[in-house]
């Protein structure tokens, strides 16, 4: 394990092996997005896109919540997104950029699993969506706090990410009432694949993550790739040629001989990401 790098805009960048942990680090705000914070999560998410070595990101909030969204005290404070360009403009930038985090989630080759304590709302929500998988502990809460602010009900693609999670009817159920889902109906509607006990969450997105790390490298990077496109709602047709043509791909790299060579001798392989 890495020692920590603490960003001055509230990351912490941690590496157990091949898994990076990052860890939203602004408890004193529950983890909202002030500008600084929203520029480093970019930055370290470009960093992760053609970075191989590290292979899952376990995303985690410090203290007492996940993220609360975005830091609505920062953007009355008035400073810009864009400077010199007019209310509108900058407010748009800002719109944009936070919008961008949810597609780069999706677009890294390393799967997420985001840790979910505390509250997940308004942007937190959505962050939390955008993810592969979701482990919840008790009391952990999901939240569209912007319907209940006179905005949208749909915000950083949550009107997108949310239906295909729980289906249409529940999610137009939260979208459009702005009501709290609790730990266990999250579970029960799938929001989250697993419901852990207290604090134990980072220990099981952790082993979830080492469980990832033992197969090819390629093959995980691949097979998130199809989730996305089954996610963008291909048709069935689509998405078998898609698979057809990277199973053929994957079956000409050396890891995956390494793989049915390891299995025929009974042996653990050793892929070298080739």
């Amino acid at each position: 394990m890495s020692a920590p790098e603490v960003d001055t805009d509230s990351i912490t960048v941690e590496h157990h092996g091949a898994v990076t942990v990052l860890t939203l680090n602004r408890p004193d705000r529950l983890n909202a997005l002030s500008h600084g914070l929203l520029r480093r999560f970019h930055e370290i998410l470009d960093d992760l896109l053609y970075d191989y070595e590290h292979r899952v990101v376990v995303l985690a909030g410090a203290g007492r919540a996940f993220c609360a969204g975005m830091d609505l005290h920062a953007v009355a404070a008035g400073e810009e997104w864009v400077p010199d360009v007019g209310r509108v403009q900058t407010m748009y930038g800002l719109q944009e950029a936070v919008g961008r985090l949810v597609t780069k989630l999706r677009k890294i080759p390393q799967p997420v699993i985001s840790v979910v304590h505390g509250v997940a709302v308004g942007g937190g929500l959505s962050i939390a969506c955008a993810s592969d998988v979701r482990i919840g502990e008790p009391g952990a809460r999901f939240n569209p706090a912007f319907v209940k602010l006179g905005a949208s009900g749909g915000d950083m693609g949550s009107s997108w990410l949310l239906p295909r999670i729980i289906g249409f009817e529940k999610a137009a159920e939260v979208l459009l009432t702005g009501r709290d889902v609790d730990a266990e109906e999250a579970l029960d509607l799938g929001l989250i694949s697993r419901l852990v006990a207290p604090g134990d969450g980072m220990e099981t997105a952790l082993e979830l993550a080492a469980e990832m790390c033992e197969l090819a490298p390629f093959t995980t990077r691949m097979t998130k790739s199809l989730l996305n496109l089954s996610r963008d709602g291909v048709s069935l047709e689509q998405m078998i040629e898609v698979e057809n043509r990277t199973q053929i791909m994957m079956t000409s790299t050396d890891d995956f001989r390494e793989a049915t060579t390891a299995f025929s001798e009974r042996r653990t392989p050793t892929f070298r990401d080739h």
